[in-house]
């Protein structure tokens, strides 16, 4: 017995190394064929683990090499007769260049797999038993098999991964476009996801494809910082129209582009958009911000000029009543805030437009229109503080709010200088003037691009105005107050006001 077992651990290593021998030969061909001889004799070495482990490894070597001489030469040479061409021959097109070189290692893998699974798995091949007929013993072989299979696999494509990345390194540091290096990084997700899916996590060619990806995304928002940086280096004037300046227009067309590639992904899960979103469009709202205040500090001094030209000029030759009904007309020293504002709505508008029923930007959209409707509320408040003031009843308000609010013991507005009959009915005069008079006497915010939200703000100036007459009205009927002719005061009711105002 002892002599039949020395004679078959010989002619185990007899067999070994015959296995090793063939398996030198499959490095010398790109398209080797498996004999059923040899798949025999290594279903055989299955039983000497150790045996089977050298056969593996001679695989692996000898595929290792030939893959490398094959990559470089599809880089270099192209195939037989130049057909097909050097893949470098495309270097110049970064998408095409990374992505031929990407089908090419994910064809060679489903070659080379399809190879090391005949060789060292050929039963896989010829049987499938179904789970329920698995023994345990069959399902520890299979795990180890597969996990022989992975190791070969994983020796084989690891000397093409220097090559592969260096190249893609060198794409990645020459990539000045935005939406060409997104592309990339998209297809770079693509296929980690794919031959990390074929080939297992822990390789080396996955470890490569998920670090290119990583600097292929950091390449994609490195460019974008350094776009947002040169905006707010230099950010953009206001222009006469209170339209848009050009850089929303070229954010938002990149944006889109960015969206419809987002969109063509092809993954199951893709990765979130809203960091891009951010990272586009943060720094182009922030240069609209700064535009408009500059451009409010440049009119305030402007305006406040003028107005302390024409109050110095016309003190002397005017009544009262006509100085509020004229300077009513007049352009306030509020004007150059409220073209400010007008700005910003425009260009929020300019931005979320063409974002909406787009549900990657839904959540951005969304904050968008609580910016807009912050400014238009602002806007609405300056122009109707700014009325009040032209009209002399900003400065009455706070006494008819406490009239109001007080049910009795507080001073008669009769008694108070702000609110005396003088002083209230030039107030009103002047109001009821700029209410009925003509049509441009209150607002229209003509410089607002969008109709719909142009149509708010008036109606929201109207109201405002409507529940400040209101007020008015009320305290001035009041007969605590001690008005003794309030009608002749406040000669209209609040509703015909509000009919007049069309609210």
């Amino acid at each position: 017995m002892d002599m039949m077992a020395v004679y078959q651990e010989g002619a185990y290593e007899r067999l070994c190394r015959w296995v090793q021998a063939e398996c030198r030969q499959l490095g010398d061909s790109d398209n080797p064929q498996v004999s059923d001889l040899l798949r025999t004799a290594v279903r055989c070495l299955k039983e000497r683990p150790v045996l089977f482990k050298y056969c593996a490894e001679e695989v692996a070597n000898m595929r290792h090499n030939a893959l490398f001489r094959r990559f470089i030469s599809a880089l270099t040479r192209g195939g037989p007769g130049g057909v097909p061409r050097p893949i470098e021959v495309h270097a110049h097109d970064p998408l095409r260049y990374v992505g031929d070189m990407l089908g090419w290692l994910h064809q060679a893998l489903a070659s080379e797999r399809e190879l090391v699974l005949a060789l060292l798995d050929p039963d896989s091949i010829a049987d499938s038993p179904t789970t329920n007929q698995m023994s345990k013993s069959q399902e520890s072989d299979s795990q180890k098999t597969e996990s022989d299979i992975t190791f070969v696999l994983d020796r084989i494509f690891e000397g093409v991964c220097r090559p592969f990345k260096l190249r893609v390194e060198q794409v990645l540091q020459s990539q000045s476009s935005l939406i060409i290096s997104y592309k990339l990084s998209n297809t770079l997700e693509f296929y980690s996801y794919t031959i990390s899916d074929l080939l297992g996590r822990d390789t080396a060619l996955s470890n490569t494809l998920w670090t290119l990806k990583d600097a292929a995304q950091k390449t994609f928002f490195d460019i974008l910082k350094t776009r947002g940086e040169k905006l707010l280096r230099y950010p953009p004037l206001v222009a006469v129209d209170l339209s848009p300046p050009p850089a929303v227009r070229e954010g938002v067309s990149v944006l889109l582009e960015l969206v419809e590639t987002h969109y063509s992904m092809m993954l199951q899960k893709k990765p979130p958009f809203d960091p891009v979103i951010s990272a586009l469009l943060d720094p182009i709202i922030q240069i609209c911000e700064q535009a408009a205040e500059a451009h409010k500090s440049k009119g305030v001094g402007h305006s406040s000029r003028r107005s302390r030209m024409s109050s110095d000029s016309g003190q002397f030759s005017k009544s009262s009543v006509d100085a509020l009904l004229s300077s009513s007309s007049a352009p306030s020293p509020q004007s150059s805030e409220t073209s400010s504002k007008i700005f910003l709505i425009n260009c929020l508008c300019a931005i979320q437009q063409p974002l909406l029923g787009h549900e990657v930007a839904a959540e951005y959209v969304k904050s968008l229109g609580a910016m807009i409707d912050r400014h238009i509320h602002g806007l609405v408040e300056n122009e109707v503080d700014a009325i009040l003031k032209r009209c002399g009843l900003s400065n009455k308000m706070s006494h008819f709010r406490d009239s109001v609010n007080k049910e009795s013991g507080s001073t008669p507005l009769v008694e108070i200088e702000d609110t005396s009959p003088a002083a209230l009915s030039e107030s009103l005069k002047a109001f009821f003037g700029l209410v009925l008079g003509s049509d441009s006497s209150l607002p229209e915010f003509e410089q607002m691009q969008v109709p719909k939200l142009r149509a708010e703000a008036c109606i929201q100036v109207a109201k405002a105005l409507a529940e400040t007459y209101d007020l008015t009205y009320e305290a001035i009927m009041d007969p605590k107050n001690g008005y003794s002719d309030p009608k002749s005061l406040a000669r209209h009711p609040p509703d015909q006001i509000r009919t007049i105002l069309g609210i």
